[in-house]
C-alpha cells in the first residue's frame, strides 16, 4: 500500500512539473510585480464569451498577446471583467478605480484598474 501511495505521489508530481500558470505575454500572473495593472472584457462577436485584456505596462506587439491565457495558451474565458478583478485579488491586487473608454458613437466600456495591495 505504501508503495502504491508513493507511486502515485511520485506520478503526481511529474504530472504537476509540467503545469504553466496563467500568463499574459508569456508571463506568469504570479510573476507579474507592478503597483497597477488594466483589465477590461472583450466580447466575442460570434459566441457568448469574454475574454479578458490586462495590461501591466508590457510591450503592445500583437493585440492578441494582451488576453489572459490558460495552461494551453488559449484565452481564458471569464463570465465578466469583475469576475476577473475578484481572480486578480488572489494575485494581490484590489479595484483602484474604473473609468470607461468609448468603443463607438453609442458604446462604452469600462476598464477597471486594480493596484497591488
Amino acid at each position: 500500500m505504501k508503495k502504491l501511495i508513493l507511486a502515485v505521489a511520485i506520478a503526481t508530481c511529474f504530472g504537476l512539473s509540467n503545469a504553466k500558470a496563467q500568463n499574459v505575454n508569456g508571463m506568469k500572473l504570479t510573476d507579474i510585480h507592478v503597483d497597477y495593472i488594466q483589465v477590461r472584457a472583450e466580447k466575442s462577436l460570434l459566441a457568448n464569451k469574454q475574454w479578458i485584456v490586462l495590461e501591466y505596462g508590457q510591450k503592445k506587439g500583437d493585440y492578441s498577446e494582451l488576453y489572459i491565457r490558460d495552461d494551453n495558451d488559449k484565452k481564458l474565458e471569464f463570465n465578466s471583467a469583475i469576475d476577473c478583478v475578484n481572480k486578480m485579488k488572489s494575485y494581490g491586487y484590489e479595484l483602484f478605480s474604473v473609468y470607461t473608454e468609448q468603443i463607438d458613437k453609442d458604446t462604452n466600456r469600462p476598464v477597471y484598474v486594480l493596484k497591488r495591495k
